[in-house]
């Protein structure tokens, strides 16, 4: 899909709708109110499915990666993301309050998709040197909970420079498990199967 975003206006997610999240307390005290990405929605509707794409610049946050606030899908929808450019670490995490039952991370390339379970919350993190852009696909009735993340401080795990860090705000939080993604963008029928 050939979509040329310079013509578009994001909405742009600032770092003051994110101090929650950030694991790096020290460095928020003095951080300028950053542009940190920027979400294109709506580009394109079919199926009762909705096309957007977000671009997340590499950068750091202190000891932290540039993420997504992250969510949590209200209602049981799934969603689909694929790499346009660059390198994405998804972190998907299902709780149940504030106690943990699943957790894992995928690792994905240009050209590789990745389909966040229903009930599954989940972070976007770039953690490479050049700039990540990624389209999702999800359905138009699908709305975001950004509260469980905001009253815990960010998702179970940190991704920061020294690695993997657990948030000590969760109970009972297991050891990350790595998956693998799926090897180019899903049509629409694998979409629909997800969103049901």
């Amino acid at each position: 899909m050939d979509i040329n975003l310079k013509k578009l206006k994001p909405d742009i997610r600032h770092l003051n709708d994110m101090r929650e999240v950030v694991y790096d307390k020290e460095w928020l005290k003095t951080a300028p109110n950053l542009e940190l990405y920027y979400m294109y929605r709506g580009l394109k509707e079919k199926n009762g499915l909705r096309y957007n794409i977000t671009v997340v610049p590499t950068r750091m946050l202190g000891k932290e990666l540039v993420k997504t606030k992250g969510h949590v899908h209200i209602g049981s929808f799934g969603e689909t993301y694929t790499v346009l450019e660059g390198e994405a670490i998804y972190l998907m995490q299902k709780t149940k309050d504030n106690i943990v039952e699943d957790i894992y991370a995928v690792k994905a390339q240009k050209g590789e998709s990745v389909i966040i379970p229903p009930l599954y919350g989940h972070v976007t993190i770039n953690p490479s040197n050049q700039d990540l852009k990624i389209g999702d696909w999800s359905s138009q009735n699908c709305k975001s909970d950004y509260s469980l993340f905001e009253k815990l401080n960010g998702a179970c795990y940190y991704y920061t420079k020294k690695g993997w860090i657990k948030n000590e705000n969760y109970k009972n939080v297991p050891q990350i498990r790595f998956e693998k993604p799926m090897v180019g963008e899903l049509d629409i029928k694998s979409i629909l199967e997800t969103t049901k």
